[in-house]
């Protein structure tokens, strides 16, 4: 599948909010130091970090967890930790995040931590706290597949993300469990034993991880030939190979093969994206898709992922953005009918809308300090623009100098504008009164009530917002300074 046809078949984000999750597994907290660099360590040939900042992050299958909260759905996290400290701070960051963890407390058995030290956003290494793999004991085993059968009816889906720590060393009764209670089951898998995980829906697992079973596969031709083997053997509905820069390939039963291309533009860090991968899926299931979409959503949500610094989640706010960049075509110059639409679709996701309007005849920096503080004020941007014959009744005969096919093209240019719109009226009362934002913003020395607006939005609970110019920049002055500048 090409990029293009890739980005035709994202359609609607899912509802997120009707997803309700399970996760099971390997739980850890994550730590960042970070600090600066500037000398060599007289010790050692190492550099010397001044640590300046300590974060703390939710990891292993509390990433999962996270990453499924950070949508909007509603996650359960089973796990086992430790009768410590990382213990407290682990579930106090869950339930900040909206997650409801589920965790069994084992003697002996300490909170898996990972410490990771960076400067200028660059791992240098990373220190592991954990005690050598031991699965839990039996009585725990027991707790443990008790709470998970105890959670089953109140989700939809359920995750098994395997770390190899021994949390999920009874695999098979979970998986036995779930597809009893007729719940769909998606495993994150480690190892090359992947006999634990015959029977579930779905495994997810990356390339190398995918050799390690069935042997090399330098193209996709042998991935779809060792992957359905493999699929059947363990009775799988579908396996979903991620496959880093080549993106991922999909293998359902009684489908044909779907192989989906990257869609980071830039990476940084990889870390977590597997946990993003398998959140993103399963919530999608859960909400009722079907595996070809929720894979391609999914492959969107990693190459927003793997474009931040550490464990990191993928909002619907950033997913929404991401499918509509993905359009080769879509260029964020709407039609006041594809405008609604738009809209329609971000409200129903729960996102803010803000909306300004002007001539933005010659763009200027002073424009851009405008334009990106509005954006601040909600997860959507529209800018209306006047069109020719309006520009013309405002500005006289001479204006405008770009005509408005241009003056949309670079403000959609602009990291900070979602969407583009024309009006032809003086102003955009009737437009506004159509689109019904939740900030109407203007800049200059008006007062809110003098926006053209302000009635419309007011009435419907939203909120008029008068920013102010940057001084120095104008349109007008440009046009008389390149004006009255002699030509050589």
């Amino acid at each position: 599948m090409t990029t293009q046809e890739h980005n035709q078949v994202l359609g609607a984000l899912p509802e997120f909010s009707r997803a309700r999750v399970l996760v099971a597994g390997d739980v850890m907290l994550d730590r960042y130091w970070q600090g600066p660099t500037s000398r060599i360590s007289p010790e050692a040939p190492v550099p010397v970090v001044r640590v300046q900042q300590d974060e703390t992050r939710p990891g292993g299958a509390a990433n999962v967890a996270l990453n499924i909260a950070a949508l909007g759905g509603a996650a359960r996290l089973l796990g086992v930790v430790g009768r410590d400290e990382a213990a407290h701070k682990l579930g106090a960051a869950l339930g900040a995040a909206g997650v409801q963890p589920l965790f069994l407390e084992a003697d002996g058995r300490p909170t898996i931590t990972k410490l990771r030290i960076l400067s200028r956003h660059q791992q240098l290494i990373r220190l592991d706290f954990e005690e050598p793999l031991a699965p839990l004991g039996a009585f725990d085993r027991v707790a443990y597949l008790e709470q998970f059968r105890q959670a089953l009816p109140q989700v939809q889906a359920v995750i098994l993300s395997d770390y190899g720590k021994g949390t999920l060393a009874d695999a098979a009764d979970l998986v036995a469990a779930a597809r009893a209670a007729g719940r769909p089951l998606l495993v994150d898998p480690k190892g090359s034993d992947w006999r634990p995980y015959r029977g579930a829906t779905l495994i997810t697992p990356n390339l190398a991880e995918f050799e390690a079973v069935v042997g090399p596969c330098p193209d996709e031709a042998a991935i779809v030939a060792k992957g359905e083997r493999l699929r059947q053997e363990l009775g799988l509905e579908a396996l979903l190979v991620t496959r880093s820069e080549q993106g991922m390939s999909l293998l359902a039963r009684g489908q044909a093969p779907l192989h989906m291309p990257a869609q980071a533009r830039e990476v940084y860090d990889v870390t977590g994206a597997g946990d993003t991968v398998i959140a993103v899926f399963g919530a999608c299931l859960a909400a009722g898709h079907d595996f070809a979409h929720s894979a391609h959503i999914a492959n969107l949500a990693a190459g927003i992922v793997v474009g931040k610094l550490g464990t990191a989640t993928v909002s619907a706010g950033e997913l929404q953005r991401a499918m509509r960049h993905a359009h080769e075509d879509d260029s964020g110059v709407l039609s006041e009918g594809e405008l609604l639409s738009r809209v329609t679709a971000a409200r129903a996701q729960g996102q803010v809308v803000v909306m300004t309007n002007g001539c933005f005849d010659i763009l200027h920096v002073g424009h851009v300090r405008y334009l990106e503080a509005a954006r601040k004020l909600g997860d959507a941007l529209i800018v209306a623009v006047n069109d020719d014959a309006s520009v013309r009744r405002l500005k006289g005969a001479s204006r405008p100098l770009n005509p408005l096919a241009d003056r949309m093209r670079m403000l959609a240019a602009l990291k900070c504008v979602d969407w583009v719109v024309p009006f032809a009226e003086d102003t955009p009362a009737r437009l506004i009164g159509r689109v019904l934002p939740d900030r109407l913003v203007k800049g200059g020395d008006y007062t809110a009530e003098q926006v053209a607006g302000f009635d419309a939005v007011t009435r419907n609970g939203g909120q008029v917002v008068i920013l102010e110019f940057h001084q120095g920049y104008s349109t007008t002055r440009l046009i008389e300074r390149a004006r009255s500048e002699p030509q050589g």
